[in-house]
């Protein structure tokens, strides 16, 4: 153990990459990609930088049931950053079961698809909201202050933890979406 408190290293052994060679990095996919944060009364959406380093909150949109202004300010959004790829949230029960917000995620997941021309993945989201709640509150927000932006802190959070299982994995986050035709 070093004096601040980090454990020291193995003075034996060799590491995976083997002695004096540097273990290999996964890969990082460039492009920005865009995080949705789907709601019953709102849509947070956050955007990645060029590099997949970061993620920030962009806007709040509010959801139409008819599903026609809200997936067309996305699409406005997607070819404006001349997004790669769209991460949507898919809130799971902490048992790791589906609910209706599942169904609606997936469904909006899939309209969404048809819609863009880039690809949509679905990436866990629980307890997204709950973490975005905790992280305003302690900047200071009440909950009055906190309904226009909670969407896109939450977005961000999702689209934060999909940019670091790939840059950890080297492999794209969650489950791809297919655009699926309605009868």
């Amino acid at each position: 153990m070093h004096s601040n408190g980090t454990p020291a290293r193995p003075r034996t052994g060799r590491s995976e990459a083997g002695a004096g060679e540097v273990a290999p990095v996964p890969s990082m996919r460039s492009g920005v990609r865009v995080g949705v944060d789907v709601g019953k009364v709102r849509i947070g959406l956050a955007r990645s930088d060029n590099h997949g380093m970061l993620a920030t909150p962009v806007e709040t949109v509010n959801r139409d049931q008819a599903g026609v202004t809200d997936l067309a300010r996305i699409r406005a959004v997607v070819l404006e950053l001349a997004a790669v790829e769209v991460i949507v949230g898919l809130p799971l029960a902490l048992s790791g079961d589906t609910t209706a917000s599942t169904d609606d995620a997936v469904d909006f997941a899939e309209r969404l698809a048809r819609t863009i021309d880039v690809s949509v993945r679905l990436v866990d989201e629980r307890l997204s909201t709950v973490s975005a709640q905790s992280a305003l509150r302690a900047s200071g927000r009440s909950a009055k202050t906190q309904r226009p932006v909670i969407d896109q802190v939450a977005a961000t959070i999702i689209l934060q933890h999909a940019l670091d299982s790939e840059r950890a994995s080297g492999r794209p986050p969650g489950l791809s979406v297919e655009p699926t035709e309605r009868p």
